[in-house]
């Protein structure tokens, strides 16, 4: 215990969690009046604000933390504006000695991080921060030329070969309680108006997700039990619940990825079946994207090759961008995956492949089209994964995907939806249709269901895209 008067702060920003925060256990075996701040940061140079469905988990994340934290014996306070603004103040106003925070990653948030950290130490103020939210931090993997990795299995053997990962770090049993009578308040959760109203489009979300350590907790447990056994191809089907759905807790950071590869551990100590073994690799895709947009910072607005900058890129009209992002482009597995985007704020991974294929190939469209788009609708989206899965679907990313391999969406229902179970469930016009119609409805009389036509020939569209890419390659 230091000397009387003298509190700590915690900043939480993507660390919503009391298992295995280090800043916030840290700050715990300090014993001092402790403030654990959360700052809605939208005005700080560079910083990205976050989507709509983002904008939903994060109100309910919040409220789930706050309940744990007063369990605790301690409390979420909230505040709004530029971070380096709100630090001050609230160390001014608590008269804090010491500052405790999870490092973050993207170039604007450790801009204002190193500020913060640079104005504490000319301050007297003691700060302090530490790895929670990847396994491995991007400065920490380079290649033997010193250099980032570009292909991710290299990068990924490197990470195995680094060493164990450690241990994750329990929750404090109790917190200090925060500091008395410094007049230190925060805003209302609901002042934030984080949620939808006019209209509230939340519904599928509410039914879908349950936001906050709990839930992830939950959500890890059921999978390890359940679907982790056959990863490997159920992760591929639309239709059944073969993947984790852990995104959207990791992105929030409900759940740290120390603790997922503990859990995994402890399940199989001896030897980790393969199928888990490639979700586990999957965890390792997540640290690829978070190393690219470290050495990356424009990510979501550059190409990552730039010879791409010259591809020739179509203009959408409304209306073709609007029957994409509502599920309307005639073809079904990308109808499918558009609505259920839309309902629940997510999307099976093979077929965002497939529906972001369609955008930038079939289509033509820029990649940020797309990117944007998800970016306001997924309840996953992360500044990092977001814009290099877009890239290596492009093709302008790194590792990416070849430009010639243009998903073809009918054979990919034909495929991994072979009974139309995924299909029929988010398109209701269809549900009339048999196994071999549903994947082809303009065979089968669709339109006279209320479903759309197709919007463009698979054939002439692909035929164009390639034309386009050799056109890029010539050049």
């Amino acid at each position: 215990m230091e000397s009387s008067g003298v509190t700590s702060i915690v900043w939480l920003r993507d660390d919503l969690r009391l298992d295995d925060n280090p800043a916030l256990a840290e700050a715990a075996a300090l014993g001092l009046p402790l403030t654990v701040l959360f700052i809605l940061d939208e005005e700080s140079e560079g910083i990205r604000p976050l989507g709509g469905a983002t904008r939903w988990w994060l109100h309910h994340s919040l409220t789930s933390l706050g309940a744990a934290l007063e369990a605790k014996g301690s409390r979420l306070l909230l505040r709004r504006g530029p971070a380096q603004d709100v630090i001050r103040q609230l160390a001014a106003e608590t008269n804090a000695g010491h500052l405790f925070w999870n490092r973050r990653y993207s170039l604007p948030e450790r801009t204002v991080d190193a500020a913060v950290k640079a104005w504490a130490g000319g301050n007297g103020i003691e700060a302090a921060s530490y790895q929670a939210n990847l396994l491995f931090e991007p400065w920490t993997v380079r290649t033997g030329a010193g250099g980032p990795y570009k292909v991710f299995t290299p990068f990924w053997r490197a990470c195995l070969a680094d060493g164990e990962v450690r241990d994750p770090l329990d929750a404090p049993r109790n917190l200090p309680a925060p500091p008395e009578g410094t007049g230190a308040a925060g805003d209302d959760l609901g002042s934030w108006h984080l949620l939808p109203t006019s209209p509230d489009w939340s519904g599928g979300l509410a039914d879908t997700w349950d936001p906050g350590e709990d839930g992830a907790q939950r959500r890890l447990e059921d999978f390890l039990g359940g679907p982790a056994a056959d990863y490997g191809t159920g992760r591929n089907v639309p239709g059944v619940e073969g993947t984790s759905r852990l995104s959207p807790h990791l992105r929030f950071g409900e759940v740290s990825p120390f603790r997922v590869w503990r859990e995994i551990r402890g399940r199989f100590p001896r030897e980790v079946p393969a199928d888990v073994g490639i979700f586990r690799s999957e965890l390792g895709w997540r640290e690829f994207c978070w190393h690219l947009l470290y050495t990356n910072p424009e990510l979501a607005t550059r190409n990552y090759r730039p010879e791409f900058d010259r591809f020739e890129w179509q203009s959408l009209g409304s209306d073709e961008l609007e029957a994409w992002q509502q599920g309307r482009t005639g073809y079904p597995f990308v109808d499918a995956g558009m609505r259920q985007l839309w309902q629940t704020g997510w999307m099976h991974n093979r077929v965002r492949m497939a529906a972001a294929s369609f955008l930038v190939k079939n289509l033509l469209a820029d990649w940020r089209t797309g990117e944007a788009w998800f970016w306001d609708t997924l309840v996953d989206a992360d500044a990092a994964s977001n814009p290099a899965n877009w890239q290596w679907v492009a093709a302008s990313g790194a590792d990416a995907s070849p430009y010639y391999r243009i998903f073809n969406p009918v054979t990919q229902s034909k495929k991994f939806d072979a009974a139309g179970s995924y299909l029929r469930r988010y398109i209701p016009e269809l549900a009339e249709l048999d196994g071999k119609g549903v994947h082809e409805p303009w065979k089968a009389g669709g339109e006279l269901r209320g479903y759309p036509a197709p919007l463009v020939d698979l054939p002439e569209s692909r035929e164009r895209a390639l034309e386009a890419y050799q056109r890029l390659k010539d050049s």
